[in-house]
């Protein structure tokens, strides 16, 4: 078996479900002992910014624009930059606004990314039938292969 570099996509958003995802893909990487190191991607996508109404007279900034944004960043991407300079896998950190599962189809297309890794938040069926299902809408509609992690 050929073992070349391998693109790996986490989705990250703060939750314990994608620290253990993270922690998952780095593991992955590391186990790849080739010349060719693995490389981790991990995305935080954040939803749409809102949109101004014309009674806004100072529209909001969004959340990457605000002061409190470099320490949530930190806490956000802790696991998997722990993990990754641990076990000295190169990382790269992305911030995407819009929709998780398309964002993270989108970048795993462009990229031409192996696997991609996702934690299941583990919701009940009925939030799962009203909010759907990031995790399913990933595995069921992405191009690569797709782990997913239990909580």
């Amino acid at each position: 078996m050929l073992n070349l570099r391998k693109k790996i996509l986490v989705a990250i958003d703060g939750s314990p479900q994608s620290d253990k995802a993270a922690e998952e893909a780095v593991r992955m990487a590391d186990c790849n002992r080739s010349q060719f190191k693995s490389c981790v991607y991990a995305m935080l996508v954040l939803p749409n910014a809102p949109t101004s109404t014309y009674t806004d007279f100072v529209p909001t900034a969004p959340v990457t624009e605000t002061e409190k944004w470099d320490e949530l960043r930190r806490r956000i991407f802790y696991v998997v930059e722990k993990s990754a300079s641990e076990s000295d896998i190169p990382l790269e950190m992305i911030v995407e606004y819009g929709e998780p599962a398309d964002k993270l189809i989108e970048f795993a297309k462009r990229e031409q990314v192996d696997v991609i890794v996702i934690g299941s938040s583990g919701k009940g069926f009925i939030q799962r039938r009203i909010k759907g299902s990031v995790s399913h809408r990933v595995a069921s509609t992405a191009g690569c292969s797709v782990y997913i992690v239990r909580g």
